[in-house]
């Protein structure tokens, strides 16, 4: 055995089984071949249009097992493949949302892919515009401080949507009421095309302490130090502390979409220098130094999960598209309802 003990097991001082801790990985692994494949899809002229969240993985995953599971409520951005996939979406559910068919169960096939909603997992549906669904998750945890129920809302955004005012709002009526909620900035470093330094003059991090709660800054691709810091932010929230505000640190290997042109304001050596961050090898070869993983279970999980995306592509391809006469269905209240 290398090292300490402390360092090779470090997940369970945490609060995560061995089982567990190979879970998060394979869901990793899951949605980073679920963008893959949608990146293929979408140059093959099978799908419209994609947005990526390669590089983000790591920091969704290991916020989602980090809650509730079972009853808090989810507020994910349009990147957040790896953080729906965890709290129970499948691959078959996501393939009809990019295909835009009518069993799609986020939107029936209405809203751009990305655009998550599911009653039954308790995420909440989000809209186009950006940084809007933090004031929703602060009522949402207004309701859980009115009803003394011991959920959580979380919220999931970019650094750009820091800078709106919607942001602001949300975190200072949280601040105000003591709300529990989590906010977590997912810090890709570019706005679309707009670099951080453009955008910020501070951390996001910081901003919380204006409102009256606690921020911190934590390396998005280190899988471990995300779920400690998420699961000690619901602690609190759970015991009547109030919010956190979370700014994990990470880049988007990916272009912002795939009608982007990333290599217009980001050179390619950049973006090679941050795939050899790239927090999910890191958190593999964790796993391997804790004699959990080897090349054998590798090659297994990967053939289970090309398995998974192709049948989940191929059902998506041949769902029926919507009927026309659905335009209206979920418009208007339904009478007596």
């Amino acid at each position: 055995m290398s090292q300490s003990t402390e360092q090779t097991f470090r997940h369970n001082e945490l609060g995560l089984s061995n089982e567990k801790a190979l879970e998060m990985y394979a869901t990793m692994m899951l949605a980073r071949k679920f963008d893959e494949r949608n990146m293929l899809l979408q140059r093959a002229g099978k799908i419209n249009f994609h947005v990526s969240g390669i590089g983000q993985e790591v920091a969704q995953v290991a916020a989602a097992f980090a809650l509730d599971r079972d009853n808090d409520y989810f507020l994910p951005y349009y990147r957040d493949y790896g953080f729906v996939l965890a709290v129970g979406m499948t691959v078959k559910e996501l393939m009809l949302s990019v295909f835009a068919k009518a069993e799609d169960p986020n939107s029936g096939g209405r809203q751009m892919p990305g655009h998550f909603g599911s009653k039954r997992l308790r995420i909440v549906t989000g809209s186009s515009p950006v940084t809007t669904q933090v004031p929703h998750a602060v009522g949402i945890a207004l309701a859980a401080k009115m009803k003394n129920k011991p959920f959580v809302s979380f919220v999931t955004f970019g650094e750009g949507s820091s800078n709106q005012g919607d942001f602001h709002e949300g975190c200072n009526f949280a601040g105000v009421h003591k709300l529990p909620v989590i906010l977590m900035c997912e810090n890709n470093q570019y706005a679309i095309s707009v670099p951080v330094h453009k955008q910020l003059g501070g951390r996001v991090a910081d901003r919380a302490l204006g409102y009256g709660f606690p921020g911190y800054q934590v390396d998005g691709n280190d899988a471990l130090e995300v779920f400690r810091v998420v699961k000690e932010a619901r602690e609190r929230a759970v015991a009547g502390e109030g919010p956190t505000l979370i700014e994990a640190m990470m880049y988007r290997i990916s272009p912002h979409s795939t009608s982007d042109n990333d290599l217009a304001y980001r050179t390619k050596e950049e973006v090679d220098e941050n795939k050899a961050k790239d927090g999910i090898p890191k958190y593999k070869q964790y796993l391997e130094e804790c004699g959990l993983w080897n090349e054998e279970l590798e090659a297994e999980l990967q053939a289970r999960i090309r398995k998974m995306v192709d049948e989940a592509t191929e059902y998506g391809d041949n769902a029926p598209f919507p009927a026309p006469e659905s335009v209206l269905l979920h418009v208007y209240a339904e009478e007596g309802r």
